[in-house]
């Protein structure tokens, strides 16, 4: 890979290492192209290095085409408004933040927080509603990951058995630092054949963006670059749009790309330049929290930062339920009001709360521990989410719940 052109002098990248290599007889020649790798229906099931290598031993994908990775940005007109939704089997996911075909989702952890099998269980739970289910694919693409996360995700894969749906790339931290930047666009372009010449709704997870952006910092350091925040690269923006913008529908095509990208914030930073410009490119975010992780709840997602700018568009009626948009308000706005009360309670002491206040106190709790918390291996379907959450609601006095249409108050609450 040319890292850098400089006059008469090129700089580049080589990939299986240098050891060995005589600097008087070898010779380099340019292929006049830029990267291509052969995509086919075959790759569903494979698993391959971040260069698009295949390294399950089951023998190369032959295909007719090759296709360029860097892939062409989808022109807006012939995009299509995301509808209808992936259903992730999470239920603060499905009913607080739903996933929509087609969108940009997003998960900000830090270092230490479970976002590996917060992305692994999504993987092997995540599923079309209706009779599409066989038209999902997946494709899990690992950056930068040691060996022991890598057996992780082999292993829970394996076991579930989803590998016939997926294609997995992986990018160990071993390898060479370029093979990182590649990693991302050869997973995109596997993705963009199966959608949109395998009419698939494709599930694209990318599990560490920061250790891309970590990689691109350090390309950009060696080409002596001026640098911007923190050091990374000024284009850094550009560089990861080129990424997400390759999410959506088109029209004319059954198939979608739908991303859900995850990225470590150093020290939980959240105006951190990565997940910083990330929020700007995406359509919402789920952020994982740390307090609630050592209270021992997983998946730790924090709702009220967290939203899905799309939800709105893909819920309801004619796609989960009619009373998804109003029990959803109504458990944010509760869980808002909790905060506020729990600390009121530090100054004056919860047995000094008022009744209503006491109701919220045991609302948050509920919340968390039967709603938030939810194991590896469960698995809840749109109805049971939306079914706990009117539960959960059920704590309140029916005053306070001035979120919900009363036509949805006497039907779901009231029964």
């Amino acid at each position: 890979q040319v890292v850098q052109v400089d006059e008469d002098r090129v700089i580049i990248e080589v990939f299986q290492g240098s050891s060995g290599i005589s600097l008087q007889d070898v010779s380099v020649s340019f292929s006049g192209k830029p990267m291509e790798i052969p995509v086919s229906l075959e790759v569903l099931g494979r698993i391959f290095n971040g260069m698009g290598e295949p390294i399950d031993g089951a023998g190369k994908i032959y295909s007719q085409k090759s296709f360029n990775i860097n892939g062409r940005p989808m022109n807006p007109i012939a995009r299509l408004y995301p509808r209808n939704y992936i259903q992730t089997g999470i239920s603060t996911i499905d009913g607080l933040m739903t996933l929509i075909r087609g969108q940009k989702l997003p998960i900000f952890s830090g270092d230490g927080l479970p976002h590996n099998e917060l992305a692994a269980q999504i993987v092997k739970q995540a599923r079309l509603s209706g009779e599409e289910s066989s038209d999902f694919a997946i494709v899990f693409t690992a950056i930068g990951i040691k060996h022991d996360e890598a057996d992780f995700f082999l292993t829970v894969f394996d076991e579930s058995g989803v590998m016939d749906r997926m294609t997995m790339f992986l990018n160990l931290a071993e390898a060479p630092v370029m093979e990182r930047i590649i990693t991302p666009r050869c997973a995109l372009t596997a993705a963009e054949y199966l959608a949109f010449q395998g009419d698939k709704h494709v599930l694209v997870v990318m599990t560490d963006m920061t250790s891309y952006c970590e990689a691109l910092r350090e390309i950009s350091s060696a080409r002596e670059e001026v640098p911007s925040r923190k050091g990374y690269p000024g284009y850094l923006y550009s560089d990861l749009a080129s990424l997400y913008e390759r999410a959506g529908m088109l029209k004319g095509s059954r198939g979608s790309i739908t991303q859900i990208e995850i990225l470590t914030m150093p020290n939980d930073d959240i105006t951190h330049p990565v997940p910083d410009l990330t929020g700007y490119i995406t359509e919402g975010q789920i952020v994982l929290n740390r307090p609630l992780h050592q209270m021992g709840i997983n998946p730790p997602i924090n709702i009220l930062p967290s939203l899905s700018r799309l939800m709105k568009d893909g819920i309801g009626k004619e796609f989960t339920r009619e009373d998804h948009s109003d029990i959803a308000n109504q458990v944010f706005s509760s869980y808002s009001k909790v905060q506020e009360i729990r600390a009121l309670a530090q100054i004056i002491g919860e047995d000094e709360l008022s009744n209503t206040d006491q109701s919220y106190m045991e609302f948050g709790r509920q919340f968390e521990e039967k709603f938030v918390h939810q194991d590896f291996e469960e698995y809840r379907n749109m109805e049971q989410t939306l079914d706990l959450m009117w539960e959960l609601v059920r704590i309140l006095p029916e005053q306070e719940l001035n979120r919900i249409d009363p036509s949805m108050l006497q039907k779901y609450f009231r029964k």
